[in-house]
């Protein structure tokens, strides 16, 4: 499973992730700062990322498209260095591989992780 961390999370992120034995790119090493969502998630799928986020408006162009992928995981914390939620994001990786291959949208923050299978529709919750 290859990671695409969002321009909104730090580089960082990705020595961490691949030290872990993650694949993960940044996106400031693929594509142009200013990108869109709707162009940075278009990458995601054509190319078989999961994205990795702080950006809550992939969520909601998932559900306006009900698109099948890409896989998307939102953090929802302030604190948003590698440091402080590396454990939570490993665990989330390991515990949520098979619906992130898939396809869902996994929420985190400090008291919760909630997945979605996508497409994400009204009749799921």
């Amino acid at each position: 499973m290859k990671i695409l961390i969002d321009m909104n999370l730090s580089p960082d992120w990705t020595d961490l992730l691949r030290s872990a034995g993650w694949s993960a790119e940044h996106w400031s090493r693929i594509g142009p700062p200013n990108a869109s969502d709707r162009e940075i998630l278009s990458f995601a799928k054509a190319n078989g990322y999961v994205l990795f986020t702080h950006d809550l408006d992939f969520g909601a162009i998932l559900a306006l498209s009900r698109e099948a992928a890409p896989s998307v995981i939102q953090i929802r914390t302030q604190n948003l260095t590698p440091g402080s939620l590396a454990p939570l994001l490993l665990r989330t990786l390991d515990q949520f591989q098979d619906v992130l291959e898939r396809g869902a949208l996994i929420s985190v923050d400090e008291f919760a992780v909630r997945a979605r299978i996508l497409p994400l529709t009204e009749n799921r919750p």
